[in-house]
C-alpha cells in the first residue's frame, strides 16, 4: 500500500513506538495541513491528521519514523520520533477544537494504545516534550477530558508540595528554565493561571512526578 506522505524512515536503533505526541497543524485549513506534511521539500510529517470534521487521514505507517517531533526529549528519550506516534490536529492555533474532531481523536488513541501498551502517562503535547520552542496543542486543547477516559494523565491536588524542577524531570520534561517548564505545564495543567510559580503548581506536578516517574517502565524492563 502506498502512503500519502513521503517523509519518513526507520525507526532508529529497533525502537518501537511507547510515545504520543499530539500537535496542532498551525495551519488556516486541514488541505493546506495535509499539502505540508505530503510534501517532500517540507521535511516534516506526521502518522495522522484529524479534520476538524473528525475524517482521520493515516500518512505514515505506525512502524515507521514520522518526522513531527523534532528537537526535544521526554524522560530518556531523546530521539522521540523514533519513539512515538506523531498525531496533528487540524486547528489555526487559536480556535477551539470541534467536538467531531476530538471524538475522532479518542477513539484513535484507544487504538493505539491498546495496539502498542503505551500507558495513558505516556500521551503527551508538543510542548511537553519541547517547552523552549512549541506551544501546540495548546491552552484550548482539554486534557482533563482525555485523562477521565483513561487516554491521558491528570494531577491531584490534595498532596505536598515539591521542587518544581525536580519533580518536573521525573515526570519527563526536559532540561530548560524554570519559567520554560513552568508555561509548558501550565499550557497542559492549568491554562489560566497566570503569575509567579506557586504551591498549586508544585503540589500538581508533586503528584505527577509520584505517580508516573517518566522513565519507571524501562529501569523495569
Amino acid at each position: 500500500m502506498g502512503w500519502p506522505s513521503p517523509n519518513f524512515g526507520t525507526r532508529r536503533n529497533g525502537a518501537l513506538p511507547d510515545l504520543v505526541v499530539i500537535h496542532y497543524t498551525a495551519m488556516p485549513s486541514c488541505a493546506e495541513a495535509a499539502a505540508r506534511l505530503c510534501d517532500a521539500d517540507a521535511q516534516v510529517s506526521a502518522h495522522y491528521l484529524i479534520s476538524e470534521q473528525g475524517e482521520v487521514s493515516a500518512l505514515v505507517p505506525e512502524e515507521l519514523r514520522a518526522w513531527h517531533a523534532g528537537a526535544g526529549a521526554w524522560g530518556a528519550c531523546g530521539d522521540v520520533n523514533s519513539q512515538s506516534i506523531g498525531i496533528e490536529l487540524a486547528n489555526p492555533g487559536d480556535a477551539p477544537f470541534p467536538e467531531g474532531q476530538i471524538a475522532a481523536l479518542e477513539r484513535l488513541l484507544a487504538d493505539i494504545l491498546h495496539r502498542w501498551q503505551i500507558p495513558p502517562e505516556r500521551v503527551i503535547a508538543h510542548s511537553d516534550m519541547a517547552p523552549l520552542r512549541k506551544a501546540d496543542p495548546g491552552p484550548r486543547f482539554d486534557w482533563r477530558r482525555l485523562a477521565v477516559q483513561g487516554l491521558a494523565v491528570w494531577p491531584d491536588e490534595g498532596g505536598e508540595a515539591g521542587t518544581f524542577l525536580d519533580d518536573a524531570r521525573a515526570f519527563g520534561y526536559p532540561p530548560a528554565p524554570e519559567d520554560a517548564v513552568l508555561a509548558a505545564f501550565r499550557l497542559r495543567f492549568r491554562p489560566n493561571a497566570t503569575g509567579p510559580l506557586s504551591d498549586t503548581d508544585r503540589v500538581m506536578i508533586a503528584d505527577l512526578a509520584a505517580r508516573f516517574p517518566v522513565d519507571a517502565r524501562a529501569a523495569r524492563a
